[in-house]
């Protein structure tokens, strides 16, 4: 145990726990944001296939749950560009904001996947209402945002 405390502490221990914080902003928010656009994917094609004039305004819908995906790769690379002199402090923190980003980004994402979907069967119901279906969708991005802001906090 007094080896891996000294080791976590030494330049090559906060140089570990950095990329840790890099893997998590970008594996995590990157696997809800593919799943997200995945699912939202599959109903705007299958409306594509029925109704082609509105693949426009399902791809709108199905782009919302990449902004994730987005949010964790430019947090993962605000702590790639942090790695010349860490701290053990500093390198917690650039830890705890990959956290962040990479699970606010993974949870928010699959939400808003599902949102998304419903609607794409608001669109295929009733056109003159499809923005209802992208505020929904958008009320979801207000918690990746909160996670992305705070994430920027913590590696500033």
């Amino acid at each position: 145990m007094d080896a891996f405390l000294t080791f976590m502490q030494s330049q090559a221990g906060s140089f570990t726990l950095a990329c840790l914080g890099i893997a998590l902003a970008i594996i995590f928010s990157g696997t809800g944001s593919a799943k997200g656009v995945g699912m939202t994917g599959e109903a705007a094609a299958a409306l594509s296939k029925e109704q082609p004039e509105k693949f426009g305004k399902s791809m709108v819908l199905q782009l919302l749950p990449g902004t994730q995906g987005f949010y964790g790769f430019v947090i993962g690379l605000m702590i790639y560009f942090r790695l010349g002199t860490l701290t053990y402090d500093s390198a917690f923190k650039l830890l705890i904001a990959g956290a962040v980003v990479g699970f606010t980004g993974l949870t928010s994402a699959i939400a808003q996947g599902r949102v998304a979907t419903a609607g794409i069967q608001i669109l295929a119901k009733n056109e003159e209402h499809f923005m209802k279906g992208a505020i929904y969708a958008g009320m979801v991005e207000m918690y990746a945002i909160l996670g992305f802001v705070i994430a920027m906090f913590l590696v500033i």
